[in-house]
């Protein structure tokens, strides 16, 4: 999976979780409010998982660029 694709992925996550910790909070569900916060948890996860891939890409480019630049 790419960085990008991570992201959206970890978006999409932290964004249901946030939908079901509203709805536990207004139905008094815990159940409902606990499942919200461990997706809202992997969304961030899976976005901190895209950052770190894109900023090791950036960083091989970077290396690359310049040793291309010496030849």
């Amino acid at each position: 999976m790419g960085s990008a694709s991570d992201k959206a992925r970890g978006l999409g996550n932290e964004a249901a979780g946030k939908i079901k910790q509203g709805v536990g909070e207004m139905t008094g569900s815990e159940r409902m409010k606990a499942e919200g916060e461990m997706q809202e948890a992997k969304g961030e996860a899976q976005q901190a998982v895209g950052k770190a891939k894109e900023d090791l890409k950036d960083g091989a480019n970077r290396v690359a660029d310049a040793a291309n630049r010496k030849l």
